[in-house]
């Protein structure tokens, strides 16, 4: 986001132009730093196979899922959903790993039946693909106990999560693919988001490369992501280049060990688009109370629930009024719920009509969204090669009601 003449651009593109044709609230993307966060990721790197899984969740909009399909890119599924979205995008099966968690053995028999690749993360569901599906090829996603990211909701590496098969359960697996003459293709962890020191990530390779020596006909090692991005200007940020160099030269002395060149998988989501995405809101009104200014916008956790729920910092700037005197603002949304975006922000002074810009609103913002208070989802659009484009229309009252069968005469006995 650019201030040009006067006026707050993205690539080119006037936002408040933008809001004027889309109306608000709005999730706007961005290609071109999609684009660069990708090709920026894949040339850290030094090894023979390399590739990058867009983590699905982040931000499941089919362009954006063509965006990454087209860059060569491969997809990180966690639903059959997801599974479905990536194939109706183009995306080829063998280039769709679908890592579920606590789901039932009917989702896992319908992406056999797609022919996508099938990440395992429980005892029970290993066994059962030994007794059924022996010679489908499998991943098997280990929890190395490993305490890693930002937030405990999205650390999800350590003893006691829900996510992967412990490493102190490892005689048994081998026991189990042995005795049923399974089909192991990759090995995979997923420590958590938002990781900064390197080394702790290295200590978690490190075990998983210990696990890998264990399996003789591997074809790829997964490390999921978890990188972290810049929130603030003066917020730190996984070093990706130093990261790069550092786990190239360990996947290499590996391969190296292990008599073949493997695949060198990640899956980042938020690292790829976070930055890509803005979120435009209207200010509804200006509220004050004895100690707080509150500025109240047309918009809730309903929208964007990272701030509520992970405690997440996203930047805020009033793009309506740029020379106004800076004021310190609470940001709260119209739920009928706590629902506070930012505390203390400094901004210029905000009146009822303003546009506020939330930035890092790529990833995990209209995904975990919702119809709560029966409010709409909002429209997303696309800026792209100098253009904009609408990816996704605005909800209407009619979306609210299209999936409920309404009783009517049923019902008029009721007194």
């Amino acid at each position: 986001m650019d201030l040009i003449d006067g006026r707050y651009k993205q690539s080119g593109i006037d936002l408040l132009d933008i809001v004027e044709r889309y109306g608000s609230p709005l999730y706007l993307y961005d290609s071109a730093l999609m684009i660069s966060q990708f090709k920026k990721m894949k040339s850290s790197f030094s090894v023979q196979n390399l590739k990058i899984h867009f983590a699905a969740k982040a931000l499941t909009n089919i362009s954006v899922l063509k965006i990454f399909r087209n860059l060569g890119a491969g997809l990180d599924a966690v639903s059959i959903q997801e599974v479905k979205l990536a194939l109706e995008a183009g995306f080829n099966p063998g280039d769709i790993l679908f890592t579920p968690n606590s789901v039932s053995v009917k989702e896992l028999e319908k992406a056999v039946s797609y022919g996508v690749k099938i990440n395992i993360d429980n005892i029970d569901i290993l066994e059962y693909f030994g007794h059924t599906h022996p010679e489908f090829p499998i991943c098997i996603r280990i929890n190395p106990h490993i305490l890693a990211g930002g937030n405990s909701n999205i650390s999800v590496g350590h003893i006691d999560s829900k996510f992967g098969i412990s490493i102190h359960q490892l005689p048994l697996v081998r026991r189990i693919i042995s005795t049923l003459k399974m089909n192991i293709e990759g090995i995979h962890m997923h420590t958590g988001s938002d990781i900064l020191d390197i080394d702790v990530f290295m200590q978690a390779a490190d075990i998983l490369f210990n696990v890998a020596r264990d399996f003789d006909n591997l074809s790829y090692i997964d490390f999921g992501s978890g990188f972290k991005v810049k929130y603030k200007p003066d917020d730190y940020e996984t070093d990706i280049n130093d990261f790069g160099l550092e786990m190239s030269n360990k996947f290499n002395a590996f391969c190296k060990e292990y008599g073949k060149d493997l695949t060198l998988i990640f899956e980042p989501g938020k690292f790829l688009v976070s930055e890509s995405g803005l979120f435009l809101v209207k200010t509804n009104t200006i509220k004050q109370t004895t100690s707080t200014i509150f500025a109240c916008i047309d918009s809730g956790f309903n929208h964007l629930i990272r701030p509520m729920f992970y405690n997440a910092y996203h930047d805020i700037t009033n793009i309506s009024n740029i020379g106004g005197r800076p004021k310190i603002y609470t940001v709260v949304g119209y739920i009928c719920e706590t629902d506070t975006f930012g505390w203390n922000r400094k901004l210029s002074e905000v009146r009822p009509g303003d546009i506020l810009v939330f930035k890092n609103a790529g990833a995990y913002g209209f995904t975990m969204s919702s119809n709560y208070n029966s409010r709409y989802r909002p429209a997303e659009v696309l800026i792209h090669n100098g253009n904009d484009y609408l990816i996704r229309k605005r909800e209407t009252f009619e979306d609210l009601l299209k999936n409920q069968l309404i009783l009517s005469s049923e019902l008029d006995d009721i007194k």
